[in-house]
């Protein structure tokens, strides 16, 4: 009996060690695609409490996990550039080097990771230099998360206390968008839909002009709406065909009036008067 009752007890702490409790600094992650190409983030939260962040708790010219608990890991499944840099597809511990005025972001190839200190420099896949900003209110929260998202392009951003660290990201979408596009428009089934999405994605990039010409008349050909004709347009005046894009964006602002788009009414309107004499 006195053994089985030492056995008990002495387990206690184990069990104790078990239980699911909520965390001084809980994960927390992050998800955005940029281009075609998706990016995650699975990252700790740490606090302030009331305490100095930079420089102090965190200091300077050290290399710091980036988060709390587990390094932050981030994955992409597709490659990109940061800073202008290539960085492969893959997955990737995210540690920084935090100075008042430069950060150096490091992706090391090493994702079992508990902290800094088995981080080996031979394992960084890539660093970037960025300059950090001051926020002018406190972040309490560690904070990781994505801005001005547009086109192929996002920024990755770190806040915490009154400190905001960017960096930029780049996932050119253009060559695996025109893999989709020719495989979209050599199905059978392929639609007035489907015309107009390549076209329009050619006319937004600037290229492949010819094409986005072609594609714009196919799907107006195959049944008019005024989003398309609006890209018929867009993609006439881009061959320098003015004339023509005016007519046709005259035909796209009565089917959007008949629709009641006015953003459509006044994008065309917009148009024609730019075009007006070329």
């Amino acid at each position: 009996m006195r053994t089985t009752l030492i056995a008990a007890l002495s387990a206690l702490p184990l069990l104790s060690i078990a239980q699911d409790l909520p965390q001084p600094s809980p994960k927390g992650s992050v998800e955005q695609v940029v281009g075609l190409t998706n990016i995650e983030v699975a990252y700790s939260r740490p606090s302030m409490k009331g305490r100095k962040i930079f420089g102090e708790l965190v200091p300077f010219g050290e290399v710091w996990r980036t988060g709390a608990n587990q390094c932050t890991i981030i994955e992409l499944d597709g490659p990109v550039k940061v800073e202008g840099q290539d960085l492969a597809e893959g997955k990737y511990s995210l540690f920084t080097i935090p100075s008042a005025d430069t950060w150096v972001i490091i992706f090391n190839k090493n994702t079992e990771l508990w902290g800094e200190g088995d981080r080996k420099d031979e394992e960084d896949v890539l660093r970037v230099k960025v300059k950090p900003a001051k926020l002018t209110e406190a972040v309490e929260n560690f904070t990781i998360g994505f801005d001005a998202v547009k086109d192929d392009k996002a920024v990755l951003t770190l806040r915490w206390e009154n400190t905001a660290v960017n960096v930029g990201i780049e996932a050119d979408a253009t060559e695996k968008a025109m893999a989709n596009i020719k495989e979209a428009l050599a199905k059978k089934d392929a639609d007035f839909r489907a015309y107009h999405g390549s076209a329009r994605f050619l006319v937004d990039r600037n290229k492949n002009l010819v094409d986005a010409l072609a594609w714009a008349e196919k799907s107006a050909s195959m049944e008019k709406k005024y989003w398309n004709m609006h890209t018929l347009a867009l993609a006439q005046a881009a061959n320098g065909k003015f004339k023509e894009a005016m007519a046709s964006a005259e035909e796209s602002m009565k089917l959007a009036q008949e629709a009641k788009s006015e953003a459509y009414v006044k994008m065309n309107k917009e148009k024609i008067e730019a075009w007006k004499g070329k």
